[in-house]
């Protein structure tokens, strides 16, 4: 580029009011504040399901980032009205999920990958949907052990929105890595064979993603929290993964899935009383027969947080995830010293 064409081009952003102000005079709904090196822009709540389905940083998977394929058809939901996207969730905070957008934004602008197929082409054809599918990456310190979130939504969508990638951030700051999985929506089966997929796939690659498979940890919400349960009861091998050991910790919140047994690994358990989805006195059940099996288990029953609470920004819930990850952050510690 010439100097007189840089100097005029510079003259007319200048004279529009500075990038900001131009992105705002096109309709776009980015801001290049904090962004790394400026490549790709940062989303914002005045954005629209359409910034993140077709947003540069993630090009061939934006649409896998909501709830459903078919939300990147209905583009014009403005992300502060990203709850209605979710409906079997409460307290979504458009802010937080924004922020968790752009930490994975930040990523790709220092040149590191944050999706990953867990399936092959080759294992693809066989179903279809396989193809919607696969893993966010939210990275902690290099080597530290991973837990993978599995979002809830009733099976018929995948909140990772919400219930997902806020957690996998907050993890991430903790220093552990931490992916959110994309499933296949429609079969709780099918969701836990991916799952262990994907277990299996960070197994047989730790060193390429440079994390420890000592000690992980499973972590789901609802739907999710039924994944983490299967696994939990019966292993990776019995949904056509790996033979591989079972977490150290599972992270079980709010599902009125009952199932146990004496080899559950130590389980953090969270729930709320007015859930009007799982009910309380199922999941208190399941506790008292867990515990009951000899496994450890830190129950934290909340009052009026309701259902889908992920984070529990703004509600008694509020700072659980801190109280799993020290729960998990003592069983690691055991299961490394075996």
């Amino acid at each position: 580029m010439s100097r007189s064409l840089f100097i005029l081009m510079l003259f007319l952003a200048c004279c529009m009011g500075g990038v900001d102000a131009a992105a705002a005079n096109t309709g776009a709904t980015f801001s290049t504040k904090g962004n790394g090196q400026g490549r790709h822009a940062h989303l914002t709540t005045a954005g629209s399901v359409r910034d993140i389905a077709e947003h540069s940083a993630f090009q061939g998977f934006g649409r896998l980032i909501l709830p459903r394929e078919h939300d990147a058809r209905s583009p014009d939901t403005p992300l502060s009205n990203v709850r209605s996207l979710m409906p079997y969730h409460g307290h979504v905070d458009p802010e937080t999920v924004v922020g968790a957008l752009n930490r994975m934004i930040d990523e790709v602008n220092d040149g590191k990958t944050v999706f990953y197929d867990f399936y092959t082409e080759q294992q693809k054809p066989d179903d279809p949907a396989k193809e919607n599918t696969g893993l966010f990456f939210y990275r902690g310190e290099k080597g530290a052990p991973f837990a993978i979130v599995c979002p809830g939504g009733g099976f018929s969508y995948v909140g990772s929105l919400h219930e997902g990638l806020p957690l996998a951030f907050e993890i991430s700051k903790r220093k552990y890595n931490a992916f959110v999985i994309r499933y296949r929506i429609g079969s709780g089966q099918k969701a836990t064979e991916d799952l262990a997929a994907a277990i299996t796939y960070i197994f047989r690659n730790a060193e390429k993603l440079g994390v420890s498979i000592e000690g992980y940890s499973l972590w789901g919400g609802s739907a999710g929290a039924r994944m983490v349960g299967d696994i939990a009861l019966s292993g990776v091998a019995s949904y056509r993964g790996d033979d591989l050991p079972k977490p150290s910790v599972a992270v079980i919140a709010y599902t009125g899935q009952a199932s146990f047994s004496e080899d559950f690994p130590p389980t953090f358990m969270t729930v709320s009383a007015n859930d009007g989805i799982a009910n309380v006195l199922t999941v208190d059940r399941r506790v008292k027969n867990l515990r009951e099996a000899g496994v450890e288990v830190e129950y934290r029953r909340y009052e009026t947080a309701g259902h889908g609470f992920g984070l529990g920004t703004g509600t008694d819930a509020e700072g659980w995830l801190d109280l799993a990850v020290q729960f998990w952050g003592k069983h690691l510690d055991a299961a490394i010293r075996r």
